[in-house]
């Protein structure tokens, strides 16, 4: 369908909150995302305004984060956006921004990571699928069974 897909970079501002549910595991953060500008008057970077959103895991991904990302970490979320208002108690609208998220990821342009392969349910093991033959043929006229093209019959 239409949903907005977004790529957002930031720190996480919370510790994942962890929740196993009937539907599977679940786990959500806050995100910090803080734009930087040059000021040509103070000739340095200036940190602007700094938005928050709540990113929501879920499955193996909810697993994986939380037990991968800690307060402060630089990362990289893709999900799709999430604009929720309403008003409360007689208060002004609210609004909140939410990532549905697909990926998440460290920042390796602003530190190091060790990745470790989690663990894969019995299930994925039982029928490997055999690695595709990549290899280019050595004859470029070969049909793909390996037999020789016949030429073509000269015009005369």
């Amino acid at each position: 369908m239409n949903e907005t897909m977004v790529c957002a970079v930031g720190n996480v501002a919370t510790p994942p909150v962890y929740r196993d549910m009937a539907s599977g595991p679940s786990a959500r953060f806050r995100l910090a995302v803080t734009s930087r500008y040059w000021d040509r008057e103070k000739n340095a970077w200036t940190d602007g305004h700094t938005n928050f959103f709540t990113v929501w895991a879920n499955r193996r991904l909810a697993v994986n984060a939380a037990a991968s990302l800690n307060v402060g970490d630089p990362v990289m979320v893709q999900g799709r956006l999430k604009v929720r208002s309403e008003t409360r108690d007689g208060q002004q609208n609210w609004a909140s921004a939410d990532l549905d998220a697909v990926a998440i990821g460290h920042d390796l342009s602003r530190g190091t990571s060790a990745f470790r392969r989690s663990a894969q349910p019995e299930a994925a093991h039982a029928s490997p699928q055999p690695e595709p033959n990549w290899d280019t043929p050595q004859d470029q006229s070969a049909d793909p069974a390996g037999q020789q093209q016949p030429e073509p019959a000269a015009v005369t």
